[in-house]
């Protein structure tokens, strides 16, 4: 009798999520925690937010107070003690107001006193838990390089986050998302095609070189310095150039549709909303190039419900993401110094999913590998060539 085709459950509805235990998640990505110190750092907007822990009186704080009820006391109420780790500190640092952009070094601890994050955290840490509105990857990942701590950045945490992205076996992550890292790597092209409701088609081309796909799969186990973004669960590129273009929603709910040529965004034109916002873009673009290159490629590998934070949309099955601006924490050569200005040093994703796109689908996604060429999505939902992937 030939085997059974494994099952795969694209509907989160039916998957079932153990509780949150932070014990777990903190051993099953940080293997080992043995004799570790661990810290958590949280975003505030100034000092005064940290006097004893004066942000929990401020309703604005739902992820830092997230942070402070599910990761600093429980730390303290015994997972410390299950996993042979001590410290369990939490400090703050000014909220940066920008994805990725680099910290200063200014930090405070929960007395309001003024730390370094260099000279108390960086270099006294082993493990350093990061849990902040704005995405703090890539400048922690280059510090985890340099002062030999491993970590964790978990921006955007919410309530559904912590009972499903985060209440999942990783390793089972790291399995699927190897899979569906083989079934990519190597691709020397991936084409999107977008769908309008009018009927328009717009068609993205990212050249990928025939490049290794990367994999954020949520392990960050050994002793080898590096960051897990977390929840997990992405293969990703660092693109060698695009051509074409791809609409954009923006955050006042704008759309735009955006031309790019050799990698970089050079324009956006209105497609309906504001047409302030779209000059707001194209002012940014012209005033600093670099904030429209495009620094990665994103597949999500996981069966996720969505939580309303990118963190975790951008890791659904089905989902693919574009991010502009710095990529050195993933491999790629845009470095914040290659910007005309501070604040444009940012890692942007733009994420292509049914409730954050709902003005336009996702007709197709192909991936082109020497003579082989593979469909990947359609409508927002593997193709049959990831899910064979995931059954073997």
């Amino acid at each position: 009798m030939p085997a059974q085709t494994p099952e795969i459950v694209l509907d989160p509805t039916k998957r079932e999520f153990a509780p949150f235990s932070l014990a777990r998640l903190l051993s099953s990505v940080f293997e080992p925690t043995e004799g570790k110190r661990v810290c958590v750092l949280v975003d505030v907007a100034d000092a005064s937010e940290a006097v004893d822990f004066a942000f929990l009186d401020n309703p604005d704080y739902t992820i830092q107070a997230q942070a402070h009820r599910e990761f600093y006391q429980a730390l303290h109420n015994g997972v410390m003690d299950e996993l042979g780790m001590t410290g369990g500190e939490l400090f703050a640092f000014p909220m940066t107001y920008g994805s990725n952009l680099d910290l200063s070094d200014v930090a405070w601890d929960m007395e309001g006193n003024e730390i370094s994050l260099e000279k108390d955290v960086y270099k006294k840490y082993d493990l350093i838990l990061c849990i902040s509105t704005y995405s703090a990857t890539a400048p922690l990942t280059a510090h985890a390089k340099k002062f030999g701590f491993r970590g964790a950045t978990l921006h955007g945490l919410n309530s559904t986050i912590l009972r499903t992205g985060l209440a999942v076996d990783y390793d089972e992550v790291s399995r699927d998302a190897e899979k569906l890292r083989l079934a990519l790597t190597n691709a020397d092209t991936i084409e999107i095609d977008f769908g309008l409701w009018d009927g328009t088609l717009l068609t993205a081309a990212l050249e990928l070189g025939g490049q290794d796909a990367q994999k954020s799969h949520g392990l960050c186990r050994g002793e080898t310095p590096d960051i897990a973004n977390l929840p997990a669960g992405e293969v990703y590129f660092v693109p060698k150039s695009a051509q074409g273009e791809f609409p954009m929603k923006y955050e006042d709910g704008t759309l735009g549709r955006l031309t790019v040529v050799d990698g970089s965004i050079i324009k956006s034109d209105l497609i309906e909303g504001e047409q302030s916002t779209i000059d707001e873009h194209n002012a940014r673009l012209k005033d600093d190039p670099m904030t429209g290159v495009l620094g990665e490629l994103g597949f999500g590998t996981q069966v996720l419900p969505v939580s309303g934070a990118d963190i975790q949309d951008e890791k659904v099955l089905g989902t693919c993401h574009l991010a502009t601006g710095r990529d050195d924490h993933l491999g790629g050569h845009i470095v914040p110094e290659m910007f005309k200005k501070h604040e444009n040093a940012t890692h942007d994703d733009i994420l292509f999913a049914p409730h954050k796109t709902p003005n336009f689908d996702i007709r197709e996604v192909r991936m082109k590998r020497g003579e082989q060429e593979e469909v990947l999505i359609r409508h927002f939902r593997p193709a049959e060539y990831l899910l064979n992937a995931l059954r073997s």
